[in-house]
């Protein structure tokens, strides 16, 4: 994975994270430290520091938290040049907003959510042109939350979405590939 491409998938696994102005940082929180290790090893790779911790003494809940200067919350997925860039971002966006069924026996679907909605058509645009299939974007309950968004990867396109851009979440990565049998 070339730089860029690496730039590409932190942005969009940022979708997860925030920015302390207080600190100059972004934080990424996870319920274990697994797919943190993978962002703090890109991180490195482009020659920034990064740190993970505990929150809390009782919560099983960790933040890495860089102070990686590229990184923007503003960051505009139509800027990426090649079809390696596209891909990185989706799966770090997947990764981070994505959903998948829990349990074994639940019927298979592949999901992403988002509160910004016209960020979410661009990563459903990227993915059309990678030629996997999608749903229709929509709001699943505008009572509820009417700023809520989100589509599904068609089951005809579930295979290419594993094989092209996948997951490097462990427990994503793990939950496709059993799966999907691969």
């Amino acid at each position: 994975m070339s730089k860029r491409e690496c730039q590409a998938y932190l942005q969009g696994a940022l979708h997860d994270g925030t920015r302390s102005e207080l600190h100059n940082t972004y934080r990424i929180s996870q319920k274990g430290t697994d797919w943190l290790e993978k962002l703090q090893e890109c991180l490195a790779v482009l020659g920034h520091k990064s740190w993970i911790y505990r929150e809390g003494r009782t919560r099983s809940v960790y933040i890495l938290e860089t102070t990686a200067s590229f990184l923007s919350l503003d960051f505009d997925p139509d800027s990426l040049e090649t079809e390696g860039e596209k891909v990185a971002y989706v799966r770090g966006y997947f990764d981070a907003e994505g959903g998948l069924p829990q349990q074994p026996d639940a019927r298979f679907y592949i999901q992403f959510t988002q509160k910004n909605g016209v960020e979410l058509s661009k990563v459903r645009n990227i993915l059309e042109g990678l030629g996997i299939r999608c749903g229709k974007m929509h709001n699943p309950s505008k009572r509820v939350d009417p700023d809520y968004w989100r589509f599904y990867v068609l089951a005809g396109s579930h295979r290419d979405f594993v094989q092209v851009v996948g997951s490097w979440h462990a427990r994503k990565r793990a939950i496709l590939h059993r799966r999907m049998k691969i």
